[in-house]
């Protein structure tokens, strides 16, 4: 009887181990909670918790409007007219809407020469790299062309955007930069670690880790002119580099002037807040959710059923790859049924824009 007892009634030392043990068990299991839920918030704020510990100036910061520059880089091409026709329309439609903090626009055509849209859209004209230093890369005009830019136009704005031709804004952009840290958008094939040696030739190990480097390119982002204006030299400088080095270009491709502002923007010690609702990239990108641009860049291609063919031109297309040489006709056939809400929104824009744009069908 008493041994039952004994095994039925525990003695208080064990009690107090046991508590112990549950207190221990539980704190570290919430602090690694807590610990995650940080590292996810500095993710996306880097080096500050924007709950517990955001500055007071960054608190002032959202209470007031801060607009920021849109700007494009294009060449005069036809290619490039339509798409930044359209570009600058929904740019138009969204720039006053509740919650824009979108300032003025500029076209920065770095072909050296005014063409047919200076009237159309406000254009700033810039000099393309020296012949033949672009080796086929028309790309590198890009980070050349902010460099003219800068140090010669006058920019009211305080901060810059950074786009493309590609770009629909389907709502109201605010400023998602918060004071010296840009935002911008993580493209999941820009991995500087899985890159590190190619890296080091151009970051070297006294600037600090790979990781340090943002999977970010120069678009879509959101920084401050002064930034902008100390990183841009760096981008071209890299840029070029890069692009004279047979290893870096073969590993890089199309995307090496994305790692050249990557790395110019960690050489300075920017880090840059991470928005994946910057924008979406369709067909792999299936709803707009809380997005703010629409980056058609890839072809959207589908059997009459609503199936993706990626890779195999489909019964239903939307390339703009199709339209190289004049933009697209008016009233651009819908997507199938059960094509995603990516898809069918583009088209829809795009043949909104087109059915207002004046003379849509010059240059055809």
């Amino acid at each position: 009887m008493n041994e039952r007892r004994s095994m039925g009634r525990a003695s208080p030392l064990f009690l107090v181990l046991l508590g112990l043990g549950v207190f221990f068990a539980t704190y570290n299991l919430v602090t690694l909670v807590i610990h995650h839920q940080r590292r996810e918030r500095r993710a996306e704020l880097p080096g500050i918790d924007p709950v517990t510990r955001m500055p007071d100036e960054l608190r002032r910061a959202e209470g007031s409007r801060r607009p920021f520059h849109v700007v494009v880089t294009a060449t005069d091409a036809p290619y490039s007219r339509w798409q930044c026709r359209v570009m600058y329309y929904w740019y138009k439609r969204m720039k006053d809407g509740e919650g824009s903090e979108m300032g003025g626009f500029t076209r920065v055509l770095h072909s050296g020469k005014p063409d047919r849209l200076m009237d159309e859209i406000p254009t700033f004209v810039v000099n393309p790299l020296p012949a033949g230093m672009d080796r086929g890369y028309i790309v590198l005009n890009r980070p050349w062309a902010f460099v003219q830019w800068l140090e010669k136009a006058t920019i009211e704005e305080e901060y810059i955007l950074m786009a493309e031709p590609d770009h629909i804004f389907v709502r109201p952009l605010p400023n998602l930069a918060r004071d010296d840290y840009p935002a911008g958008f993580p493209f999941f094939y820009i991995k500087p670690a899985e890159h590190s040696q190619i890296i080091r030739k151009f970051f070297p190990k006294e600037k600090g880790p790979v990781t340090n480097i943002d999977p970010i390119g120069n678009s879509p982002v959101i920084i401050k002119k002064s930034k902008l204006e100390k990183i841009a030299p760096t981008w071209m400088n890299i840029s070029l580099k890069m692009k004279e080095d047979p290893e870096t270009d073969k590993a890089f491709g199309w995307v090496l002037e994305m790692y050249a502002y990557a790395i110019a923007s960690a050489l300075h010690g920017v880090q840059h807040i991470l928005h994946k609702d910057f924008m979406i990239q369709p067909p792999w990108d299936l709803k707009l959710d809380n997005t703010f641009i629409i980056h058609f860049t890839y072809g959207c291609d589908y059997t009459l059923k609503g199936e993706l063919t990626y890779g195999k031109i489909g019964e239903w297309r939307f390339d703009k790859r199709s339209f190289l040489h004049g933009p697209p006709p008016r009233n651009l056939s819908l997507p199938p049924p059960g094509v995603p809400e990516s898809v069918v929104t583009l088209v829809k824009m795009v043949n909104e824009a087109a059915a207002n744009i004046p003379n849509w069908d010059d240059g055809r």
